[in-house]
């Protein structure tokens, strides 16, 4: 099986590495925009070789690892690709891109989000077992052909992923509260305390906890632009009752009810339970 990666950033460079261990992939090449990119995707040992669109369209498989919006755009450069191709796009929102797909390539098409990565980017931030015990939701795969959905669920389970199935829809109204909203505060919240302090303060006293929070403002702002563009109506609604949440904290505070807080504190951290 050949395999092709557009895209050779954290997403497409680890997954790269992994599928190179995969005993059915013959071989892993790839393509990015960046030419330095390439490049150092080269000399990662992340991919065999880089090849062109036409050629990358004679692949086996073809998996997108590029921000959501290029996706949608480079979707009419794979018409014409053979009906046993299958193209795996690895977006974090699934509504556009499906509403996206030419038609004459839904079937080859397979929706995934793994639910994996870290807050670097680029080839450099690529590392071996990302993907491993993780969480790849797949949306709408009853659109995609069987041998489609055959191959992208052997890939999946060879990387030891773990699969879920829902609908496009349902998945970014649920990514939006689990991993949207938490990059938008996390951004919000280092600009709230860029805006206050002075480095050396900030150096001084930011303990683990503001770093846990902040952690995710590292990641990458194009993609995160894109993505914010892209589930915007969820995102918005997720803001908005995280909003209600801490408007809710600040009167308790305000008003000196420690009842009410202690309740607040305690029914958030039952959060855990359901990791623990």
């Amino acid at each position: 099986m050949n395999i092709a990666i557009i895209g050779l950033g954290l997403m497409g460079g680890s997954l790269a590495l992994s599928l190179k261990k995969i005993d059915f992939i013959d071989n892993v090449s790839g393509y990015d925009h960046n030419k330095e990119h390439q490049k150092q995707a080269i000399q990662l040992n992340l991919v065999d070789k880089i090849l062109d669109i036409d050629e990358i369209k004679k692949c086996d498989v073809i998996f997108l690892a590029i921000p959501v919006d290029g996706l949608i755009s480079m979707m009419d450069d794979l018409v014409g690709v053979s009906k046993e191709t299958t193209i795996i796009d690895l977006g974090s929102t699934k509504s556009k891109i499906v509403a996206s797909i030419p038609q004459e390539i839904r079937k080859n098409f397979v929706a995934a989000h793994p639910m994996t990565g870290t807050e670097n980017f680029g080839p450099s931030a690529a590392i071996e077992g990302l993907y491993t015990n993780r969480v790849v939701v797949i949306c709408d795969l009853e659109d995609s052909a069987k041998h489609q959905q055959t191959v992208a669920k052997k890939i999946f389970k060879a990387l030891g992923m773990k699969k879920y199935f829902m609908g496009a829809d349902e998945h970014d109204r649920h990514a939006a509260f689990i991993s949207h909203m938490p990059h938008a505060i996390s951004y919000s919240l280092a600009n709230t305390v860029m805006n206050q302090e002075n480095k050396n303060n900030i150096l001084a006293l930011a303990a683990g906890g503001f770093r846990s929070m902040s952690r995710l403002a590292k990641s990458s702002p194009n993609m995160w632009e894109d993505i914010f563009r892209q589930n915007k109506g969820n995102l918005l609604e997720a803001i908005e009752l995280f909003e209600d949440e801490l408007t809710k904290l600040k009167q308790n505070i305000k008003n000196d009810e420690w009842d009410k807080v202690h309740s607040n504190i305690q029914s958030g951290k039952k959060l855990h339970d359901i990791f623990d």
